[in-house]
Formats: structure tokens, sequence, C-alpha cells
């Protein structure tokens, strides 16, 4: 009766496990039937949209301020120091199943272009250095917030300028292409929007 028992044991441990290997190979590895070919594009496709914004680089920059409104009867001015950081990635969620194809261990995908994707102001870090206002003049209230969205396009072009973009669409194609090594694909190829 005893031996019966572990037999029984035995057999549904090989075959749970039997079950457990073809559910993992199942979705590791590509199959090369078109049926199989489908269900493994449309996962992969969803496990990438999953990853939605991939952001592969973040800069962080100081940048010095200086805002006037000059008139003759006086002049409003401010003077910022502002502490901005900029994500730059690439929006995997825009990515469709034309843009996906699984050939048995080889996967081509179309990347969409890397583009800035946050750029902001860390307000905590950032400063007012100077504040005056002319003996004639009101207290302009909306000069130190010109003065933020000011700061902000400064950024937005420097980085631009900078290459993040560049970086980024790099970045992003070795993390994919480590994703999808790890997936079990032996061939990866990207290729631009």
């Amino acid at each position: 009766m005893q031996q019966r028992i572990f037999l029984s044991f035995g057999l549904g441990l090989a075959l749970a496990f039997a079950v457990s290997l073809g559910v993992i190979l199942g979705r590791r590895l590509p199959m090369s039937d078109r049926s199989s070919v489908i269900a493994v594009t449309s996962e992969l496709l969803r496990r990438v949209q999953d990853l939605n914004q991939l952001v592969t680089v973040r800069y962080v920059i100081e940048k010095v301020v200086l805002l006037e409104d000059v008139k003759w009867y006086g002049e409003n001015r401010v003077l910022m120091v502002v502490h901005g950081h900029a994500n730059a990635g690439i929006d995997l969620s825009r990515v469709q199943p034309q843009h996906l194809e699984v050939k048995g261990r080889s996967i081509l995908l179309r990347l969409p272009s890397a583009r800035l994707l946050d750029v902001y102001l860390d307000d905590r870090r950032s400063q007012v250095v100077e504040r005056s206002t002319g003996l004639l003049r009101e207290f302009d209230k909306d000069l130190e917030q010109n003065a933020r969205r000011q700061a902000l396009d400064t950024i937005r072009v420097a980085v631009r300028d900078s290459g993040i973009l560049r970086e980024a669409e790099e970045r992003a194609r070795r993390q994919l292409e480590t994703l999808f090594r790890a997936a079990g694909f032996e061939s990866v190829t990207f290729k631009g929007e």
C-alpha cells in the first residue's frame, strides 16, 4: 500500500514537472507553426506595450534664469536658480502588431522614435535668488511663473542639443535586446519608425 502511494506520488510529481516544463518552454520559445507564432507574438506585444514609457535616460540640469520686465517707469526682475529633470525614452504603448515579427527564434521590432517623455522643475531645489520691483512698479506675481516656464523651455532645448534622444534610443535597444534574449530569442533586430 505504501509503495503504491509512493509510486502514485512519484508519477504525479513527474507529470506536474512535465506540464510545468511544457508551460515554461511554451512561453519561452517561439513555436514554428503559424497559430503558435500568432499567440507568442500577441503575448510579446502585450508585454512590450506593458512597459509603456520606457525611460532610459534622465538628465539633471541646473540653470540660472533671469527674467526682467523693464518699463520707462521702473523694472520688475527675478533671478532664479532652477533644478530641472528631463526624462527621455520610448513610448512602447505605441507598438502595434505590425511592428513585431517573430520567425522561429528571431524577432524584429520596429521601435517608435525616442522622445522627451517628461521635463519638470524640482521645486524643492529651485529657488529665487533675487527679486526686485522698481519704485513706481507694482509687484508682478506672474514674473516667477514666467521665469519657471522660460527655464523649462531652456532645459528642453539644452537636452535636445545634448543628444539625449539618440542616447535614449540606444539604451532602449540594449534593454529590449536583453529582455528578448532572456525570453529565448537568438536573433534580435530593431528598425526605426
